[in-house]
């Protein structure tokens, strides 16, 4: 089996920046897209941004031009660099990826535990 360990959430004033990172507990055969997802109390979960193995990337409307996703594939790692925080980015994040473990295995996806980013003055 695989973890994807999550870091980097917390307390920001509105306005500031944090940096997300997530990484595999092991080594993996292939990771195709890597994501970050967020769910606020009460709401859906849902997508704040996305990665190819080509580094092909897509954002939610909602976070374009403050948000930036970038990954190492070397270290089979995910990041998300956030901008100009504002308090309905308050959710807990999820990183996301779809993988095959080994080889011989099916592509499956895999979810980080969460971290909690919470934007307030």
């Amino acid at each position: 089996q695989v973890q994807l360990v999550e870091s980097g959430g917390g307390l920001v004033q509105p306005g500031g920046s944090l940096r997300l990172s997530c990484a595999a507990s092991r080594s993996i055969f292939l990771i195709y897209t890597m994501g970050w997802y967020r769910q606020a109390p009460g709401e859906q979960r849902e997508l704040v941004a996305t990665i190819t193995r080509g580094e092909n990337t897509n954002y939610a409307d909602s976070v374009k031009g403050r948000f930036t996703i970038s990954r190492d594939n070397a270290k089979n790692t995910v990041y998300l660099q956030m901008n100009g925080l504002k308090p309905e980015d308050t959710a807990v994040y999820y990183c996301n990826a779809h993988l095959i473990i080994e080889m011989g295995y099916m592509p499956k996806d895999y979810w980080g535990q969460g971290t909690q980013v919470t934007v307030s003055s």
